[in-house]
């Protein structure tokens, strides 16, 4: 009896060696955290890399070329990125990765609705190591064809590498088609190619078809078809943020992941209404695809509504002005 007793016991001991390894692993990636470095103060965009699993790239809402790497098991800054090769940059708002493992950086903001007659995106390659390091980025200048706007959401697209951008003016949102490829050395005209609502960020689904576009007190999810809006959306569960800045969605495309400026500031995952229907097949490169996890228990009861984020937006336009305004007070000081 006692030696079956040991049997047991032995076996029972390697059946719970993998779990007491996975424990000790830490929590999984891609799931609610906190950014904790405290240099990051106004995280105004954020994009899932491609080349490393579970980390998330941002930067400030402000004039340092910096980019910062956060592990999503933490909250810790991994690598914090130096662009070399750019002007001082004035109102970076937005940051996505393309099909190329290029890091795109949207230098788009305009307070003042219009005062810029260009405004830039900056272009580096992912590294393939998380360090901090310098990073040669090119500039390029934009222009749009109906005069200068003010915006937020710069996305690229993960199969075609075609850059949008997503204008928030007070006379209501347009989307942008930038040129097949940008153009470094001359002017990218991007053209007006849809009407959408007041947003502060936006991000493609790592298979292209779909698109996210978020406010601060809402967010909608598109099909997307043929380079433009293909349905007229359906409401995400969003979370409430008290400054709601960005949106990407997890690079497995299971997840949406919402984030928001100020210190100790909170990214939550809240579940695609497509049900994670625009994950790509493939594993991004190291890691292997995750299942779709329970949305965040900090989202709001998720919602099937077409159009219903127009209506959201119009009803909360007055709360919004008057963000939008302390923070151009606080700009202007």
């Amino acid at each position: 009896m006692r030696s079956a007793l040991c049997a047991l016991g032995a076996a029972a001991a390697l059946v719970l060696l993998p779990a007491a390894h996975a424990r000790a692993e830490g929590p999984e990636p891609d799931r609610d955290f906190t950014i904790r470095d405290t240099r990051i103060t106004e995280s105004s965009g954020l994009a899932a890399s491609r080349a490393h699993p579970g980390i998330y790239w941002t930067h400030n809402d402000q004039d340092a070329p910096l980019i910062y790497g956060v592990d999503s098991r933490t909250g810790e800054t991994v690598a914090t990125l130096t662009m070399e090769g750019i002007g001082t940059p004035r109102d970076m708002e937005a940051i996505s990765v393309g099909p190329d493992g290029d890091v795109y950086v949207g230098d788009v903001g305009d307070n003042l609705d219009g005062s810029w007659d260009h405004v830039w995106i900056y272009r580096f390659p992912e590294p393939k190591v998380l360090k901090d390091q310098k990073v040669a980025a090119e500039q390029y200048v934009v222009k749009y064809a109906d005069g200068p706007r003010n915006a937020e959401a710069l996305m690229v697209h993960p199969k075609t590498g075609r850059v949008y951008i997503a204008s928030k003016n007070e006379d209501g949102g347009g989307l942008y088609a930038g040129p097949e490829r940008l153009s470094a050395s001359g002017t990218n005209v991007f053209r007006r190619v849809d009407e959408v609502p007041w947003v502060t960020d936006g991000a493609f689904s790592p298979d292209g078809g779909r698109l996210v576009l978020r406010g601060y007190f809402a967010a909608q999810e598109y099909a997307w078809k043929d380079g433009r809006l293909g349905d007229e959306g359906t409401s995400v569960g969003v979370p409430f943020q008290g400054q709601a800045e960005s949106v990407t969605y997890t690079a497995d495309g299971s997840a949406l992941m919402f984030g928001s400026e100020g210190k100790n500031s909170r990214v939550l995952r809240v579940d695609p209404p497509s049900g994670g229907a625009g994950r790509d097949t493939k594993p991004p490169a190291g890691g292997t695809a995750t299942p779709g996890a329970p949305a965040s228990p900090s989202a709001a009861p998720g919602g099937g509504e077409r159009g219903s984020v127009t209506v959201g937006f119009l009803v909360l336009a007055g709360a919004t002005l008057l963000v939008v305004a302390g923070k151009r007070l606080v700009r202007r000081k």
